[in-house]
C-alpha cells in the first residue's frame, strides 16, 4: 500500500476506539506513507498495524515524555519528516496525549493534516438518545472527590448535555457523585466497550443506571452522557 503525500508535516491519525475494521483506508494509507509513527503505546499500535500489513518504525509518544518529543518529533518534521501521530484509541489530542505536539507543530509553522476517524465521545452521544443538539465535552473527571463535585456544580444547569470518561476503577464513585450533586432523577447514558463484542449501554435516570451496573460487568473504559435537567426518554 503506498501513498504520495507531503514531506515534512504531521498527520494526526484516529485510530479504532474497538473495532479494527473501523479504520479508514486513508488512515492506512497515511500510516503506511509516514517516515515514522509516534504513539501511545507501541504494542497497542503493533496490532493495528499487523492487522494492516504495515511495517513502520514507531517511537512512544506519551504522557511521560510528551514535553521533551514534542520537541524532537517537530525538528525531525521540520528536517523532511513525514510523522503519523496515534493514540491507542481515538482521536491523539483527545483525553490522550497530542495537544504539546501540535501546539509545538503551530509555533514553528509545521503543517498538521488530520485523519477523521472514531470517537468514544460522538459515537456514545449520538446513539444515547439524549440531547445532541449542543454538549459540553469534560474528558475525565478530577481525581479528588471535592474538585469532582465541583465540575457537576458548574455545569449541572447547563442547557445541552454533558460528555465526559471515566475508567473502570472509579465508575461507580462518578455515578454517585452525580446522584449527590445533580439528582436521582436525571437522565444518563453509560456505555462501555464500543464497538466491540460486548458495547453496553445502560439508559435511565441515574438511581436506575446504578442498580443496572451492580448486575453487569465493569470491564473497560466508559463513557457516560448527562442529559440536561427536565429531560426523559
Amino acid at each position: 500500500m503506498t501513498t504520495l503525500q507531503p514531506q515534512g508535516v504531521l498527520w494526526l491519525v484516529a485510530t479504532p476506539i474497538g473495532n479494527l475494521k473501523d479504520f479508514s483506508s486513508r488512515g492506512a494509507a497515511v500510516l503506511s506513507g509516514a517516515d515514522l509513527i509516534a504513539c501511545e503505546d507501541t504494542r497497542v499500535t503493533a496490532k493495528l498495524l499487523d492487522f494492516l500489513s504495515i511495517s513502520k518504525p514507531l517511537v512512544s509518544y506519551r504522557e511521560e515524555n510528551e514535553k521533551t518529543k514534542s520537541v524532537e518529533l517537530v525538528d525531525l518534521i521540520i528536517s523532511g519528516q513525514s510523522i503519523a501521530l496515534v493514540s491507542d484509541a481515538g482521536y491523539p489530542g483527545i483525553s490522550d496525549p497530542g495537544f504539546r505536539l501540535v501546539r509545538e507543530c503551530r509555533r514553528k509553522g509545521v503543517d498538521v493534516c488530520p485523519i477523521p476517524g472514531a470517537n468514544a465521545a460522538i459515537t456514545a452521544l449520538a446513539a444515547s438518545g439524549l440531547p445532541t443538539h449542543q454538549f459540553i465535552y469534560l474528558g475525565f473527571l478530577p481525581k479528588k472527590s471535592a474538585a469532582a463535585k465541583k465540575v457537576f456544580e458548574q455545569w449541572k444547569e447547563f442547557e445541552g448535555s454533558l460528555i465526559l470518561y471515566e475508567s473502570k476503577h472509579r465508575i461507580e464513585k462518578t455515578l454517585f457523585c452525580i446522584l449527590e450533586v445533580i439528582g436521582r432523577e436525571r437522565f444518563v447514558c453509560l456505555s462501555r466497550e464500543l464497538t466491540k463484542l460486548h458495547e453496553t449501554f445502560h439508559i435511565g435516570t441515574i438511581s436506575d443506571v446504578i442498580e443496572k451496573m451492580k448486575m453487569s460487568s465493569s470491564k473497560g473504559e466508559f463513557t457516560l452522557i448527562v442529559a440536561p435537567e427536565g429531560y426523559s426518554l
